[in-house]
């Protein structure tokens, strides 16, 4: 007899069904959404009760159901709980469960009986020697003939997963394997939003942003079941380009510095490279003469690097975890220390452009001659101002972030 229970306190859109056979205390959770998957639910259910028996853990196996056919009657017939959810997107499906979810390991993967759990014993061996995030691996398991397109298997989930590397300096082999398991603490503490596809991207980029303990372990990809058609080409033919697109976003919006803070240093040193020796005039080497236009030049570089440099410091503190990134840039930027020096680079810069401001002022509004010291020594002079005001509102910005406010339980 199944039982059927609201959770009135969370959702009162989200009801779950539990079997005859339910397990106390599991010490694993099976998590898994599903769609519509009548033809593969039941051999799903089967296999993660077969990894289970072979990794001799105590589980359940929680599918998060948001079906028009008979799914949930069929997990439920197999010996699965049945979280019965409104179809919004996979990301929140699995926000929905983690309330309903009891077990201390968490296995995700798809209902489409593609990635193999019955393999469960060296996420599970993993997990219990302290590590937060086991991620599986196609490349380091087996993928079967037709299982994966070729542009994906060859081309799209190696340079995605290769930028990811290099975007967050980690070592994974394929960001995209949909079976992977997780400790319910981490994933609590992960806050994970995402509503859709990129909830797969933002818990592994969380995971490396927070410092998890992480591995991979290898996983056996097997192809789609005949006469199952798979969720991209139910989508549309242009999911997978929005997929990749998604999960680039989300890479690039989490690891913003990435593109910012470091090229922005050099971006800027190589401005004032240009602009600093320039000041007293031009400069000749060989046959090229570096003249106004070239400081014009290093001046345009210093002004986008530094304020890369500065967006790439916020990003930072925005998406750091553990508050490392705004303690250590707040006591590099101390206010005190740092107003002076904003204050004495505007002073100095406009010291440097009073001299230029007097001549046009007294010689019948004209400047002086093409290239004459006063209009480069006028030109760092605004760019020391410039340098001045932008580091003073950085400054402000970045303790700003340190505002907090009391919780008001009334709102």
């Amino acid at each position: 007899m199944t039982v059927l229970l609201n959770n009135i306190e969370h959702d009162p859109d989200v009801e779950l069904r539990v079997p005859e056979s339910d397990v106390a205390d599991p010490e694993v959770t099976f998590l898994i959404p599903a769609a519509n998957e009548e033809l593969t639910i039941g051999e799903t259910v089967d296999w993660c009760l077969e990894g289970l028996r072979t990794a001799e853990v105590s589980g359940e196996i929680l599918i998060v159901d948001s079906s028009t056919d008979r799914t949930a009657e069929i997990a439920l017939a197999h010996g699965a709980r049945v979280l019965k959810t409104p179809k919004r997107g996979l990301g929140r499906a699995y926000i929905d469960a983690i309330p309903f979810v009891r077990g201390r390991y968490i296995i995700m993967g798809d209902a489409d009986a593609t990635y193999d759990f019955r393999g469960l014993r060296p996420f599970v061996e993993e997990m219990r020697k302290g590590y937060d995030f086991v991620m599986g691996s196609r490349w380091k398991g087996t993928i079967a003939p037709g299982a994966m397109p070729a542009s994906h298997q060859y081309f799209g989930s190696p340079l995605t997963t290769w930028i990811f590397n290099r975007i967050y300096g980690s070592r994974f082999s394929d960001i995209h394997c949909g079976m992977r398991a997780v400790t319910r603490d981490a994933l609590q503490q992960m806050g994970l939003t995402s509503q859709s596809w990129e909830y797969a991207s933002e818990m592994i980029l969380k995971s490396v942003r927070m410092g998890l303990r992480t591995t991979e372990v290898p996983v056996n990809f097997h192809k789609d079941r005949e006469g199952r058609v798979s969720h991209y080409k139910r989508a549309g033919r242009f999911t997978n380009v929005q997929a990749a697109w998604i999960s680039l976003r989300i890479q690039l919006v989490y690891r913003a510095e990435f593109i910012s803070l470091k090229p922005g240093l050099v971006a800027a040193a190589i401005g004032l490279l240009f602009t600093l020796p320039l000041s007293f005039g031009p400069i000749t080497i060989g046959s090229v003469t570096f003249s106004l236009y070239w400081m014009l030049l290093g001046v345009l570089l210093t002004i986008l690097g530094l304020q890369s440099f500065f967006f790439g410091c916020l990003a930072q503190v925005f998406c750091d975890h553990s508050g490392r990134a705004r303690a250590r840039w707040t006591e590099f930027f101390r206010y005190t220390r740092t107003a002076l020096v904003s204050a004495g680079s505007f002073l100095i810069g406009l010291g440097l452009t009073v001299a230029l401001i007097a001549r046009w002022l007294t010689h019948g509004y004209k400047l002086a001659a093409p290239n004459s010291m006063l209009e480069h020594l006028a030109v760092t002079g605004v760019l020391l101002m410039i340098i001045g005001f932008s580091l003073f509102c950085f400054t402000l910005v970045l303790h700003a972030t340190g505002v907090r406010y009391g919780v008001d339980d009334k709102r």
